[in-house]
């Protein structure tokens, strides 16, 4: 399953979900015993791969009708990906967590192989996945699907919403893409909650082209927590003057702004508060390829909580849980990937360019998603030198050239040592009174306003982004101690009990959801009991913890 709803009638598109051949090891090395591995997943799933770190090579064989060309988009590889088609390389990607393409022209019928080199180990041409507090998954975690295209097809849309004067208007940029080598005439037509679009007739040159439409809409529900209306955006593509398209595009939106007056985040107009979770996309039975039942199960128990919000800690998602976000009505901070890097780690050569390709991928393929409210970079990176100000800098101008419609943020956890609040929208602050320190979460909470408002961030809402503390499933003692499932409990209590009763804040998101796995290495992660991450609400198969109850109480609570 590729997405939650078709996006696409005229286009033919083929899920190449299932069994694929597989060998441990490089592309072209001397063969070795193959195995079956299903895509998407995840290689640490199989027995004889429980922790292998390193390259393994996927190859399935593919049989066309006729000539054609053929598009294949792969959502996820983890996390440095090569591609070949009957061995010819076709393209090459870095980052496990957003989409790539390739195009094959001119495919003769008949069989036809294509091979994909995954590579999940930390090498030195990766900046972004380094041993770290999460796990980095190997093999095709997300789906892949070949697409069948003529010379021209509709590659993404755009939509950005807005009200004025409480009527709702839609901006919707198609970018079409001629992979022949002379001009095509082509006309684009597009409906929204039954009105027409109107995108101007264009003689599209090689390469990539923009076409754009503004219109005016009647009637029309807004997106919200409460209620989640969902639009269908249809685009079709006809070639000269043929009156059958050629390609098209459908798209899932909603209508919904978001703002940040008096010191307050708002979705359409309303305050709201953010309650809700971090998240990993990790399961015991699955790694990082979780299929629907598994996010649905995530989001039925986070709802049960009471929770509004979940943070794609700390890289973009599986659009496919970003769409049932959107059906639910959940809010969403999505987050580049870029977690805990020292100054030095950001001085790597490719530090700049694989962030500037994964927020532009990021924003590119999730732009449409209502649910998502606000874009997040740079968690607990060197914010607090100048050094690190400028990547800070450069990130947020580039994601908000991409999309202004949305609030951008990063999550500091250096307190009044911050550089960069006056460059984001939206102060969030990370800390765990109660486990790392004695602190008393209120108090600390206010010097944490204090510490934002000097430092630049006066007048802008403030979210604590991370709190929490580890809870070992089923370790219970009256002592209460460290990693007790009732110290957990404590901890959670009192800092939630302090945050909600602060008007200042916008949002509270516990760290975190569900435990989850981390990379085995020395230093700091050799404090991992298990080689897990403990301060999930519930465990890694999902089990409630002491602190599920009291989280439910306090989100559920009627605020006075």
């Amino acid at each position: 399953m590729i997405r939650l709803f078709e996006t696409n009638k005229v286009r033919r598109r083929r899920e190449l979900d299932g069994s694929w051949m597989f060998q441990v090891g490089e592309k072209d090395a001397p063969e070795s015993d193959g195995m079956d591995m299903q895509v998407p997943g995840c290689w640490e799933n199989h027995p004889k791969l429980l922790a292998y770190r390193g390259k393994g090579v996927y190859t399935k064989r593919l049989e066309l009708e006729e000539k054609t060309n053929l598009r294949f988009v792969f959502k996820g590889v983890g996390h440095t990906a090569r591609v070949w088609f009957d061995g010819r390389l076709i393209a090459e990607h870095y980052n496990a967590y957003t989409a790539f393409d390739a195009i094959v022209k001119d495919v003769a019928s008949g069989v036809h192989e294509l091979s994909i080199e995954a590579d999940n180990s930390f090498h030195e041409a990766s900046s972004l996945h380094i041993p770290n507090d999460y796990y980095s998954y190997g093999g095709i975690t997300r789906p892949v699907v070949m697409e069948e295209i003529g010379q021209i097809y509709i590659e993404r849309l755009q939509f950005t919403p807005r009200c004025e004067d409480g009527r709702w208007h839609a901006t919707v940029e198609a970018i079409v893409h001629n992979v022949s080598e002379a001009p095509i005439a082509a006309r684009l037509e597009g409906s929204l909650c039954g009105a027409s679009l109107r995108f101007a007739s264009a003689v599209v040159e090689p390469g990539k082209h923009t076409l754009r439409a503004v219109q005016a809409l009647g009637k029309v529900q807004p997106w919200s927590h409460a209620q989640p209306e969902l639009y269908l955006l249809k685009t079709a593509l006809f070639l000269g003057e043929e009156e059958e398209p050629a390609d098209d595009l459908i798209e899932r939106v909603g209508f919904r702004v978001v703002t940040t007056e008096g010191g307050k985040l708002q979705v359409n107009g309303e305050d709201i508060v953010l309650k809700g979770f971090n998240r990993h996309e990790d399961h015991p039975a699955a790694g990082s390829a979780l299929p629907v039942s598994l996010m649905a199960q995530d989001l039925d128990l986070m709802a049960d909580m009471g929770a509004n919000c979940v943070r794609t800690s700390h890289y973009p998602n599986d659009e496919r849980f970003l769409d049932l976000c959107d059906e639910r009505g959940l809010y969403v901070w999505e987050e580049n990937h870029a977690r805990g890097l020292s100054l030095q780690e950001m001085r790597h050569p490719l530090f700049i360019s694989q962030c500037e390709n994964v927020n532009r991928e990021m924003v590119e393929q999730h732009v449409n998603h209502p649910s998502i409210i606000t874009w997040g970079i740079l968690n607990e990176c060197a914010s607090d030198s100048e050094e690190g100000r400028e990547h800070y800098r450069r990130q947020l101008k580039q994601i908000r050239e991409l999309d202004g419609s949305r609030p951008l943020t990063f999550a500091s956890h250096h307190r009044e040592k911050e550089l960069c609040f006056d460059l984001a929208d939206i102060v969030s602050v990370n800390l765990y009174p109660g486990w790392y320190t004695d602190e008393d979460p209120g108090e600390l909470c206010d010097r944490a306003r204090a510490w934002a408002d000097a430092a630049g961030g006066a007048g802008k809402p403030m979210i604590l982004s991370e709190f929490g503390g580890d809870g070992y499933y089923g370790y219970r003692d009256a002592s209460r101690v460290r990693g007790t499932e009732e110290r957990q409990a404590d901890i959670i209590e009192s800092n939630l009990a302090a945050y909600l009763a602060r008007d200042y804040l916008s949002g509270m998101l516990i760290w975190q959801f569900c435990d989850c796995r981390v990379t085995e290495a020395t230093g700091w992660l050799l404090s991992r009991a298990g080689t897990q991450n403990s301060k999930g609400i519930v465990d890694r198969y999902r089990r409630p913890k002491l602190a599920y109850d009291v989280v439910r109480t306090h989100f559920t609570a009627k605020q006075k």
